[in-house]
């Protein structure tokens, strides 16, 4: 069978994914959404092979680790029982940007899955299966078949628990200067944390009040209004972060530098400039700004004690074949 590339971007949480109603088919406890990111891409190249003896996995030209695999697998196994296949894949993903780092890198790489390995069994899904198949991998990886600014109904179930464009990548001209002050792969992943969200006695008020942040943040995005969207991102993510301190076991992904950039993003905003924060399950930090603002932004970040770098990310397309 012929083989075939995708590429998809990773996506940056306004309001966060963390929690499921059901672990297995990643359904979360709420709703999300996400602007996704041009510029860092997963690329992901998939081929059938009926000589292989299991399923190959490699990430950044290194053999994968089991649980990766693992997770790959149930994938292929879901698009071999679509197209009637029993040939075993090889896949190669490759990342632009740090693995592992919060920074959405399981998102991107099987949204690109998604879209590959269906193409090269010979299948042509419509932009919602495609979503609702990466969420099986990683549940924020179904933000990221969508373009632009996206959201992620909960749903009552496996069908109708995708992700859909609220807004195109034009709508709204805003760049992610992401802090990075970590690039080491984080010891508790995201999908292992969001088995834990429930521990929290936090959890509960976190999605209870998950409806009015997610309509502060449509209409904010669909306005264009941005200090309303500061106010609501900083409060989901403080509110996600609480969560997973008070986890059991607790989860602490901050480093001295994270509180450092969020406390100087504070400042600059409290002076007048349009700047914000959120933070995925990681220690670096995203910095939401207007393009306008991007390059200001970008210095204030690298003068920091910490910050070992700075991606700017503006807002990116769908997921595609190569």
């Amino acid at each position: 069978m012929q083989p075939a590339t995708a590429i998809a971007h990773p996506n940056l949480a306004f309001i966060k994914y963390w929690g499921n109603r059901d672990d297995t088919l990643r359904l979360p406890s709420n709703g999300s959404i996400s602007m996704t990111l041009a510029g860092l891409e997963t690329r992901t190249r998939v081929v059938f092979d009926p000589s292989l003896k299991s399923d190959e996995l490699s990430i950044n030209a290194e053999p994968a680790s089991d649980p990766a695999l693992e997770r790959v697998r149930q994938v292929l196994g879901l698009v071999r029982g679509m197209a009637g296949l029993s040939s075993y894949a090889h896949v190669e993903s490759e990342n632009n940007f740090p693995t592992g780092t919060g920074i959405a890198s399981s998102a991107s790489a099987f949204a690109a899955l998604a879209l590959a390995s269906t193409n090269a069994a010979g299948l042509d899904l419509t932009e919602a299966d495609l979503s609702r198949l990466a969420r099986h991998g990683s549940g924020s990886a179904c933000r990221s078949v969508p373009g632009g600014f996206v959201e992620w109904e909960a749903g009552s179930g496996d069908q109708d628990s995708f992700a859909v464009s609220i807004a195109p990548p034009d709508h709204w001209d805003l760049v992610d200067c992401i802090a990075v002050v970590g690039t080491e792969p984080k010891s508790t992943g995201s999908s292992q944390g969001n088995m834990l969200a429930g521990t929290s006695p936090l959890q509960a008020a976190r999605v209870e009040d998950a409806p009015r942040r997610l309509e502060i943040c449509r209409n904010a995005i669909l306005k264009r209004d941005f200090e309303a969207l500061a106010e609501i991102v900083e409060l989901d993510s403080n509110l996600l972060h609480a969560v997973m301190m008070t986890s059991r076991p607790a989860l602490f992904y901050w480093k001295p530098a994270t509180l450092a950039v969020m406390q100087a993003v504070r400042q600059a905003r409290s002076a007048g400039m349009p700047i914000c924060y959120t933070l995925d399950a990681g220690p670096n930090v995203h910095v939401i700004t207007p393009l306008t603002e991007a390059n200001q932004v970008t210095g204030l970040l690298h003068d920091l004690l910490g910050v070992q770098d700075v991606l700017k990310a503006t807002v990116g397309g769908p997921a595609r074949l190569a």
